[in-house]
């Protein structure tokens, strides 16, 4: 894998070089925003770790032209914190955001965490539970033949719970795959989804037929 390393402390630049180069991965640096542009398509990297507070170009701009050419995966490492900071570093499209000081283990992971995102997936099958018929190639949900519109949220989240049928799901694990392991959801967002997915497949959403809350648990899909 060729990484990027967009960084302006040398200390950290050296550190993140001296790791990627100990796991088998070449490596290129740049220190400012508009040497890390020059080296985006001279280098042409399978990743890019960007820092914010860069002289030159920041990364808001640099993650900005780096979108309009790539998608290459970009995690943002940053001292800035505050939450409209992550909200808008993933609205210009960073894969991960990553406060510094960062500990090397939770860069490691999350970087894998974007490389098995990234790895081809089984080809989208046809899931019939019941009445349930949905298809993840075509995006659609029929209940006894009848088309059911769903949000993209609503869709993935009845797709997971008829993926293993009877299977509980914790709000930790619905949360990962709907929001993302590093997402700010919590259970809150879970129950208002079920809820959301309820009111459109269930005649009573307030007496469930399939999606069944197991208490101090999460939630199941029974047919």
């Amino acid at each position: 894998m060729k990484v990027l390393v967009v960084e302006d402390d040398p200390d950290i630049r050296e550190l993140l070089t001296l790791f990627f180069v100990a796991k088998g991965h070449a490596v290129e640096t740049a220190n400012d925003g508009q040497e890390a542009l020059r080296q985006l398509q001279h280098v042409q990297p399978d990743l890019m770790l960007l820092d914010v507070v860069l002289p030159k170009l920041d990364g808001w701009g640099v993650l900005t032209a780096v979108r309009a050419q790539s998608r290459i995966p970009v995690i943002l490492l940053t001292s800035l914190d505050d939450t409209e900071d992550v909200i808008k570093g993933l609205s210009l499209g960073a894969d991960d955001y990553l406060c510094k000081p960062f500990e090397i283990r939770e860069l490691e992971a999350r970087i894998q965490s974007i490389i098995r995102r990234l790895e081809p997936v089984a080809e989208p099958q046809r899931i019939a539970r019941g009445a349930i018929e949905i298809d993840e190639r075509a995006k659609t949900v029929t209940i006894h033949g009848e088309p059911i519109a769903l949000s993209p949220k609503e869709f993935y989240l009845l797709a997971l719970l008829a993926s293993d049928l009877g299977r509980v799901y914790t709000n930790e694990e619905i949360i990962t795959e709907l929001w993302g392991s590093d997402s700010r959801a919590t259970g809150a967002d879970v129950k208002q989804s079920i809820y959301q997915l309820r009111s459109k497949i269930e005649r009573d959403p307030h007496s469930p037929q399939w999606i069944r809350n197991v208490k101090g648990f999460g939630y199941k899909l029974v047919v």
